[in-house]
């Protein structure tokens, strides 16, 4: 196989969530010129129609799937659209999230905390957990979780956040190390400061102090812009991976080294 081929996702069917913005969408983007045929889930009516659009013009194979990652009634019925629609899928992306900007564990309530670890952690679990049984009947699958520069340190301010981040990093790796006889490789992404929705306080007039901070401390010396996790993407969900399990890339344009 030559290297172009090796990164080759023609034929393969790609589920992204939370694929309707930010991360996200750069994900679903990239995996689509890339020749993937891709479905997003996200909650935003609007939004999965903007970015399906996008998706289309890519010429791939695509749909739009309204749902939310903590109906865990839903997620198996959504997987089972998608592959009825598009084809058995080959590449999972757990990017869904959300962030409970508390002020730390004195100030956050059980309900936040148990909605920040739901839709971080336990959907990513649940997700796999259909995801893999799927993939494992053919000997081939590709997860790629979204982990975070959280999953190494720690935050007085996003505590729910932080220890679901943390555990993605784990759960990556147990995964890994438990599909990796089914031909299934398990992967992490952690990005680090970029351009979405999520941190568009931090780039503001209030929050202006810390996001100088962030930048001062990023050897690249500015934000990262979600098309730039498409790349790392591509080639965890392509063949290029195939002897590639249970890693974290970092995407955090030198944050974690400085």
């Amino acid at each position: 196989m030559t290297a172009s081929a090796s990164f080759d996702l023609a034929g393969r069917v790609a589920l992204v969530t939370g694929g309707n913005g930010g991360i996200g969408r750069g994900i679903a983007m990239g995996l689509a010129e890339a020749g993937a045929a891709v479905a997003i889930l996200g909650r935003n009516a609007e939004k999965n129609v903007r970015v399906l659009a996008e998706l289309k013009a890519t010429g791939v194979p695509c749909m739009a799937v309204a749902g939310d990652v903590t109906d865990r009634a839903a997620l198996e019925p959504a997987f089972r659209h998608v592959e009825t629609e598009l084809g058995p899928v080959d590449i999972l992306v757990n990017n869904a999230g959300i962030v409970s900007l508390s002020g730390g564990i004195l100030q956050e309530s059980p309900e936040s905390w148990d909605n920040v670890i739901e839709t971080q952690l336990n959907a990513v679990f649940l997700l796999s957990k259909i995801a893999a049984t799927s993939m494992a009947r053919r000997k081939r699958g590709k997860i790629i979780n979204i982990a975070s520069m959280y999953s190494y340190f720690g935050s007085g301010l996003v505590p729910s956040y932080s220890a679901a981040k943390g555990a993605i990093v784990q759960l990556t790796k147990s995964m890994a190390i438990e599909l990796a006889p089914h031909g299934i490789q398990v992967n992490a992404l952690a990005p680090g400061w970029i351009e979405t929705e999520m941190t568009a306080a931090l780039r503001g007039e209030e929050l202006k102090a810390m996001g100088d901070q962030i930048i001062a401390r990023t050897p690249a010396a500015r934000w990262g812009l979600p098309e730039e996790l498409a790349g790392p993407a591509v080639f965890l969900a392509s063949p290029a991976s195939d002897f590639v399990t249970g890693e974290t890339i970092r995407v955090d344009g030198g944050y974690a080294i400085s």
